[in-house]
């Protein structure tokens, strides 16, 4: 199946360029806000100049025609200056990742580029004797203001203009040409209807394609595109900056829009600044556009009553190789309201220029402009109302046991219906002797408690009985893992790589928080630590009961009369004993806790525990009450056998059967 959207712009041929628009826009209005960083404000004429300035530098240093650029700086306002001065020189550009210098590394290797342009500060941490050619940004004036003449049009050829990077964890180089970065901002201005007024916020980190590509839709239309002054935007920091410099296009991830709806949707009267208009305030957004990752229709149906009324919602899927562009959804493309939550994920139409096929499941994208179709490695279906369905990727099946291959999203999609969890990963999990267990790591619903992860959530059976009857049971999840959030990548993905692993059989500590699965979480909670804690204190009890035995038992340790070496080996006797009563104390209160995630069921991993504990502690009193015990007492001597051997040898049967039982299988909820 096929689905297309057609615009008569990307069919003529034209040698016009992002570029040209920005610098037509510095021409007509030069004194109009470019860049917005905090109090700091680069006029649409002021970029300009800067970025002429460091075009006659890049030009002077010897950047070959089309040479490929590569810039790295975490000061994303010298960063833009930086991306306009390379396609003024006749190069193409790639941003490179500052803050995380391996990610950097590997993109360097990837895109290979001709020069990198960075700061002094991060040459070291990025470049390692590559032999590539290095040009610092700030050194001799470059990228300083002034009014040097304009670079000649002839410097700059077409071809490529940007690399952008996917956002795997081995980055792939895409080379976007000229034309394409040109149609995909089209594109986007036709669907988002831009205008000069607009103020722009991107979220995505610089060398995202979000951000990479997506500058362009504010300094080719006149408007503004706000950065952040320090450190990038994170958490309740965009919701701030959205109020302070009253944006109006928002570009978020979907784990940026849970501190949105925290905004007012009231306009509000802020103090006069030069230059802007008042009355703006908290209800300014008119747009925000939801791309990166995953966005369920129930989420953005939130969102869109979270805003003021008129404002839209986007929910945007591209890839690099279409410079961010491929499909759009918003509420008015259903063909009729929505009844009750929609947990599905629609992807809706192409963008204009754009076609979107399904092949035997798989979602092919052709860019804006045309081109062949691109694989996406996403899943979809073209409903019959026209809109696409977003239904998971082929790199997250999962394969279970017996070889059959489970798509975990529709699994996801129901998990999500039930009342009290936000979001949800199905994700396969090897046990230590069994075969794979499906494990949900579930999140709670925006707007609940922090903490504890698991507050709101459902426990395990609560989930099992919500999805009885919806799934098949082998594809019911065995274990529920709490999270206060998903983790994601760089480019604002789920990341199920880095999913904790869970503790396969739960624990009191976890159940009590409202769930049979915990996290093996970092820090001194691994075995060592654990083991170390445990030994102190049994030593620590020990001693207290080498003090309390002639207390207890008055006579039972005199050694008088006892001749060496014995004596010193009776003694050293008598010491582990009371070592080994002081460890019993401590595993009887502190080693259940480990033990369930051997998965030998709940009932034989409790007499387990208390048989250990037995063993480890009656050494002790038994061996006291024995020398005090006179050898023809038969009844005392019988109570004694009665009391403690006996006892003994059961304990230890317990604990064979409990080491050699065979765990459940990963299907047998019984545990």
């Amino acid at each position: 199946m096929t689905q297309g959207s057609e615009s008569v712009r990307f069919g003529e041929a034209t040698t016009d360029t992002v570029l040209h628009r920005f610098e037509q826009w510095a021409r007509d209005t030069p004194e109009a806000d470019a860049l917005v960083a905090g109090p700091k404000v680069l006029t649409y004429g002021q970029l300009d100049a800067r970025a002429d300035r460091l075009a006659h530098h890049l030009l002077a240093s010897g950047l070959p025609p089309g040479g490929r650029v590569a810039v790295a700086t975490l000061q994303q306002t010298e960063l833009v200056v930086a991306l306009l001065a390379v396609l003024k020189a006749g190069g193409a550009y790639a941003v490179v990742d500052v803050e995380h210098p391996r990610t950097g590394q590997r993109q360097l290797a990837a895109a290979q580029p001709d020069v990198l342009l960075t700061h002094a500060t991060h040459e070291a941490a990025l470049d390692h004797g590559s032999g590539r050619r290095v040009i610092r940004l700030g050194a001799q004036g470059a990228g300083a203001a002034g009014h040097p003449a304009a670079v000649p049009p002839g410097a700059r050829p077409g071809g490529t203009a940007v690399i952008l990077f996917t956002g795997a964890a081995e980055p792939r180089a895409v080379p976007v040409p000229h034309s394409l970065l040109l149609a995909a901002y089209e594109s986007w201005a036709e669907v988002a209807r831009l205008t000069p007024q607009d103020r722009h916020l991107i979220t995505a980190g610089p060398d995202v394609t979000a951000f990479a590509a997506g500058w362009t839709r504010a300094l080719c239309s006149g408007g503004a595109l706000v950065l952040p002054a320090g450190s990038p935007w994170r958490g309740e920091a965009i919701a701030a900056a959205v109020e302070d410099q009253r944006v109006t296009v928002l570009h978020a991830g979907p784990a940026d829009t849970v501190h949105l709806p925290s905004l007012d949707p009231q306009p509000r009267v802020p103090a006069p600044r030069p230059g802007r208009a008042d009355g703006d305030g908290l209800g300014s957004l008119r747009l925000v556009a939801v791309c990166g990752d995953r966005f369920h229709v129930d989420e953005l149906a939130a969102l869109q009553t979270a805003l003021r009324p008129g404002a839209r919602v986007l929910n945007v899927y591209g890839l690099a190789e279409s410079a961010g562009t491929g499909t759009w959804f918003e509420l008015p493309q259903l063909p009729r309201p929505l009844d009750g939550p929609e947990q599905r994920s629609l992807l809706g139409r192409p963008f204009p220029g754009c076609r979107v096929e399904v092949r035997e499941g798989q979602i092919h994208l052709s860019p804006p402009g045309g081109g062949d179709p691109i694989p996406t490695g996403d899943l979809g279906l073209l409903r019959e109302d026209g809109l696409l369905e977003y239904r998971g990727r082929i790199r997250d099946r999962i394969t279970l046991p017996g070889g059959r291959s489970l798509d975990p999203y529709p699994v996801e999609s129901l998990i999500r219906g039930h009342e009290g969890i936000g979001a949800v990963i199905l994700r396969e999990v090897d046990g230590a002797r069994g075969p794979r267990r499906l494990v949900a790591y579930v999140t709670p619903r925006p707007g609940a408690p922090a903490w504890p992860p698991s507050a709101g959530l459902p426990d395990v059976e609560d989930l099992r009985a919500y999805l009885a009857g919806k799934l098949a049971r082998e594809d019911v999840p065995l274990r529920l893992v709490p999270l206060r959030a998903l983790p994601r990548n760089r480019a604002g993905q789920e990341d199920r790589a880095a999913l904790p692993l869970p503790v396969l059989g739960g624990a009191p500590a976890q159940r009590a928080a409202g769930s049979k699965a915990g996290v093996r979480s970092p820090g001194p909670t691994g075995p060592f630590p654990a083991l170390v804690a445990g030994g102190c204190g049994g030593i620590g009890l020990g001693l207290v009961a080498l003090i309390l035995t002639n207390v207890l038992w008055t006579g039972s340790t005199d050694l008088t009369g006892v001749p060496q070496p014995w004596a010193f080996l009776f003694f050293v006797l008598y010491l582990f004993e009371c070592v080994a009563f002081g460890v019993g104390v401590v595993f009887l209160f502190a080693g259940r806790a480990r033990m369930p995630r051997r998965g030998r069921g709940r009932a034989l991993t409790a007499a387990a525990h208390l048989s250990v504990a037995y063993l480890l502690m009656a050494w002790w009193p038994q061996d006291n009450l024995y020398r005090l015990a006179a050898k023809q007492d038969w009844s005392r001597q019988a109570a004694l056998v009665y009391t403690f051997n006996i006892p003994l040898m059961i304990a230890a049967g317990v604990v064979a059967a409990y080491v050699t039982a065979k765990p459940p299988s990963p299907f047998d909820f019984d545990d």
